[in-house]
C-alpha cells in the first residue's frame, strides 16, 4: 500500500510522509504518514491526530495506535497521519501560521459555493481529504477537548439532500453508530443540523469524509490539550482497536492494549453537544462543578464575581446532562459561555442539508 512515500508491502510497516504544498522557503510542506498494511486484504482505517497543533494526547494515541507488531494483527490497512496541521504543531498553537482561523474548517463541502479562490490551509486540507477517501472505509480524527474536559466521541449529524437520499443518510448513520459503540467512549451528537453548519461543521475533517464522501467518520476529544494525558491515551489507543475489531480487521486483541470502556457516560439518555450556560454579566467565573459532574436544568453552575470578590450574578445550566469541561480562564465577558456540555438530545440523528425542507 502506497500513501504518499510510505509503501508498505503486505505484513509491513512503513513511515514516509505525504508533500501537499511548497513552502516559500523552497521546501515541501510534509504531513508525516505511517502505514500498517495486512497480510490479507481487508478494509482501511484512517486515523489522523494534531489538526489542531496544541492538541497532544491526540497526536499521541494516532502514534501509539500503529504498533510495530499491526501488519501481522489485521486484515486490511490503517493508515495514520499523526500531525495534520504541522505549522501548527511549530509554534504549539491551535491554528497554523497559514491564517488565523480554524485548519478544521476547511475541508471540502461540495454543496457550498465561493468566488473566493482557495487558500493554502484549504489546498493542503483538500488534497489531504482526497488521500484519504480514495482509500478509506473509516476515519478516526483524535483531538483534545480543553482543560482538564471529561473524553468523549463526537458523532457528526448525517445529511441528506444533493449528496444522498434520507435512506442512503439513515444507512450511513446505522454504519457510523456501529463504529463509535466499539470505542467504549461516551457519545456526544454534534449540533443540532442547522447549527452544524453555521459553525461549518461540515468542513471539519470528520465532517468532510462523512457529509462530503459518505464514509463513516467521527471525532474522538480525548481530554486536555498541551500534554500527553496518559489515561485518555490509553483511551483513545483502545477505542482505535475497538473500531478495527469491529471492522473484522483484528485478528485478536492485543494483550497491551486495553479493553476499550474505562470512560462511562454520567447520565443514560441521548446527549448532543452544547455550549454553554453564558453568563450576562461579566467579572470573573468561580465555578460550582467539574467535569463529569451531572447537572439539571436550572442549577446554578458558577459564581460571577467582581476583582475585589463581591458576588455580582450566578449562572444556571439550560439542559439536563453533565458538563464536558469548564471555560478557561478567569475573566468572563457578557455572553461568554461557561461550561461546555453534554446536554439532552431529543433532535433527530440524521437531517435535511437544508433546514427549510
Amino acid at each position: 500500500m502506497d500513501i504518499g512515500t510510505a509503501n508498505a508491502a503486505p505484513g509491513e510497516l512503513a513511515r514516509g510522509h505525504l508533500e501537499l504544498t511548497d513552502l516559500p522557503t523552497g521546501t515541501p510542506e510534509k504531513l508525516p504518514v505511517v502505514v500498517a498494511n495486512g497480510e490479507e486484504d481487508g478494509p482501511t482505517l484512517w486515523i489522523t491526530g494534531g489538526v489542531h497543533g496544541d492538541e497532544a494526547t491526540g497526536v499521541a494515541v494516532t502514534q501509539d495506535v500503529l504498533r510495530a507488531d499491526l501488519p501481522g494483527r489485521i486484515a486490511g490497512a490503517v493508515v495514520a497521519v499523526p500531525v495534520v496541521n504541522p505549522a501548527g504543531l511549530r509554534r504549539n498553537a491551535r491554528q497554523s501560521y497559514y491564517g488565523d482561523d480554524d485548519p478544521n474548517r476547511k475541508f471540502p463541502d461540495p454543496e457550498s459555493e465561493s468566488s473566493r479562490p482557495a487558500e493554502v490551509q484549504e489546498r493542503i486540507d483538500e488534497r489531504l481529504y482526497d488521500a484519504i477517501v480514495d482509500s478509506a472505509d473509516a476515519l478516526i480524527d483524535n483531538h483534545t477537548a480543553g482543560v482538564n474536559s471529561f473524553p468523549f466521541v463526537i458523532r457528526d449529524r448525517v445529511l441528506y439532500g444533493e449528496r444522498r437520499t434520507e435512506d442512503e443518510a439513515e444507512e450511513l448513520a446505522e454504519r457510523l453508530e456501529a463504529l463509535i459503540e466499539a470505542t467504549g467512549l461516551p457519545l456526544l451528537t454534534e449540533y443540532p443540523a442547522e447549527e452544524y453548519i453555521e459553525q461549518s461543521l461540515q468542513r471539519s475533517t470528520a465532517g468532510a469524509v462523512c457529509n462530503a464522501a459518505g464514509i463513516p467518520a467521527f471525532t474522538t476529544e480525548l481530554g486536555g490539550h498541551s500534554v500527553v494525558t496518559e489515561a485518555t491515551r490509553e483511551a483513545g489507543v483502545a477505542a482505535a482497536y475497538g473500531v478495527m475489531d469491529e471492522m473484522g480487521m483484528l485478528d485478536a486483541w492485543p494483550a497491551t492494549v486495553a479493553e476499550p470502556g474505562s470512560f462511562d457516560a454520567p447520565v443514560d439518555f441521548p446527549v448532543r453537544r452544547f455550549r454553554g450556560p453564558r453568563t450576562e454579566t461579566a467579572g470573573l467565573v468561580r465555578h460550582r462543578v467539574e467535569a463529569g459532574d451531572v447537572v439539571e436544568d436550572g442549577e446554578v453552575v458558577a459564581d460571577i464575581v467582581s476583582s475585589t470578590g463581591e458576588q455580582l450574578d450566578t449562572v444556571e445550566s439550560d439542559h439536563d446532562g453533565y458538563v464536558i469541561g469548564r471555560k478557561e480562564g478567569l475573566a468572563a465577558y457578557e455572553g461568554d459561555a461557561v461550561l461546555s456540555m453534554a446536554a439532552r438530545d431529543e433532535g433527530p440523528l440524521v437531517a435535511p442539508r437544508d433546514a427549510e425542507e
